[in-house]
């Protein structure tokens, strides 16, 4: 458990090297969280005044939701492999020895646009299928349409660089992604895992103890402090969830680079990557 842990560290301590050198790689998911905001409220405002999900229940959705929902996902899944791609692009360029900047990391991901659109409709499709099975199905079959959409997580972690390194399709990289992680980690994909512990427990507490701080001060009376703190906390959670983008992003890449070359790059130590995801004996 605490060995399992100690190589999560270090692998984030790693990726975290990566990003301080290149902390402009922080632009792509915050461009990439702001467009997903304005991708949601163009699609479910309007929806939502039209009356589209008025006396309906969830074992009776209208077709025309279905739609709606099959459109926002293509749309949304889009936005994100974008700036992923982006990201990932612009982090492969760091682990090869490089200095990427912004405008690198957008022409690499403005060159897979065909690709990422198909991975964007595979994606949606896949989502929409299991989120309607979900809606069908009972408690247990919950749980395994949950297991299905987690193994496809899994087997799709690096299609992105996939998609981003080689000249491919979005199916071939899918069938990509899934043959590296087989062949090379097996099913102890701890790192990953690690990053969401990590900056699990992060939020956590700074969530409690920004709640306490923000009690304690409403409490004795000094309100605009009780603000002031809860909006500093606000602001902490937001930058949190930017970098742990930003790490998954780095992370991926050097994953890629292990599974493909045996290197993850610099900043990575060899050891410890290939400890932290043996294969499954």
């Amino acid at each position: 458990m605490f060995e399992k842990f100690s190589q999560s560290w270090a692998l984030i301590k790693a990726s975290a090297s990566v990003l301080r050198s290149d902390k402009e790689l922080l632009v792509f998911p915050l461009i990439s969280a702001i467009s997903c905001m304005i991708v949601a409220a163009s699609f479910f405002v309007p929806a939502i005044m039209g009356g589209l999900f008025e006396g309906g229940d969830r074992d009776h959705v209208s077709p025309m939701a279905y739609v709606l929902m099959f459109a926002f996902y293509i749309v949304q899944y889009f936005v994100i492999i974008f700036f992923n791609s982006a990201l990932i692009g612009a982090a492969l360029i760091r682990l090869e020895g490089g200095d990427p900047t912004v405008a690198d990391g957008f022409r690499i991901a403005m060159s897979k646009l065909p690709a990422i659109l198909g991975y964007a409709v595979i994606s949606a499709t896949v989502g929409v299928a299991l989120r309607a099975l979900q809606e069908r199905a009972g408690f247990i079959g919950r749980f395994v349409v949950g297991l299905i959409g987690l193994a496809w997580t899994v087997a799709t972690f690096l299609v992105v660089p996939v998609l981003v390194s080689q000249d491919i399709g979005p199916l071939d990289a899918v069938k990509r992604s899934a043959e590296l992680l087989k062949k090379s980690w097996g099913q102890n994909l701890i790192g990953n895992g690690g990053i969401g512990l990590v900056f699990g427990l992060i939020f956590t507490a700074t969530l409690l103890i920004g709640a306490g701080l923000v009690v304690m001060a409403a409490i004795n009376g000094a309100v605009v402090l009780a603000i002031s703190l809860g909006i500093a906390v606000v602001v902490a959670l937001l930058l949190l969830a930017l970098v742990q983008a930003a790490l998954h992003g780095v992370y991926a890449a050097a994953l890629y680079r292990y599974a493909t070359v045996g290197d993850a790059g610099q900043g990575f130590d060899k050891a410890t990557l290939a400890s932290a995801f043996m294969v499954k004996a």
